[in-house]
């Protein structure tokens, strides 16, 4: 897909199916998502790619969030907070691990960084014929679910990105 034409159709996907991108196409958008503008070269993004095993950690880390934020939950809220992560065939967790004793680069540039590494990862889905939903929530604020993918409680969580078969 030409680059205007990828930008000028880029939007998020209602709903996703099967199948997701293939491991060399994950590989390629990951490779995408990394050529990001990162003001001194800090790479403060991580790319976390949810499969099998990590998958459900991060589900149980959303549910344990929600129970702990009140009010507290129903059993039919749990299972939608847990059916949300099984949404779509593929998931990126995209986080961003800031260097704050840089004294030239400040916490804020990092996290656009990591946004435009968000966005890289989007279109390149995107031109590869991938819809993608871009989410966060009240989980993507948790000390616990960012413990889930390897961030610390500092770090941020700028999008868990959805990849799949757009279906609507």
């Amino acid at each position: 897909m030409e680059l205007f034409t990828a930008l000028a159709t880029r939007a998020s996907a209602g709903q996703l199916a099967e199948p997701g991108p293939t491991p060399e196409e994950l590989l390629r958008i990951i490779e995408a998502a990394e050529r990001a503008p990162d003001h001194g070269r800090l790479k403060p993004w991580r790319l976390i790619v949810l499969d099998g095993d990590s998958r459900g950690r991060f589900a149980d880390a959303v549910v344990a969030a929600r129970v702990a934020r009140p009010p507290a939950p129903t059993p039919e809220q749990l299972t939608l907070e847990r059916d949300k992560v099984w949404r779509s065939p593929a998931m990126v967790v995209v986080g961003c691990s800031v260097q704050r004793d840089n004294p030239k680069v400040p916490e804020i540039e990092q996290v656009v960084a990591v946004g435009a590494a968000a966005e890289n990862l989007f279109l390149a889905a995107h031109a590869l014929g991938y819809g993608v939903m871009w989410k966060t929530g009240p989980a993507a604020y948790d000390p616990g679910v960012k413990a889930a993918v390897g961030l610390r409680p500092d770090d941020h969580i700028v999008g868990i990105m959805h990849l799949g078969t757009r279906v609507k």
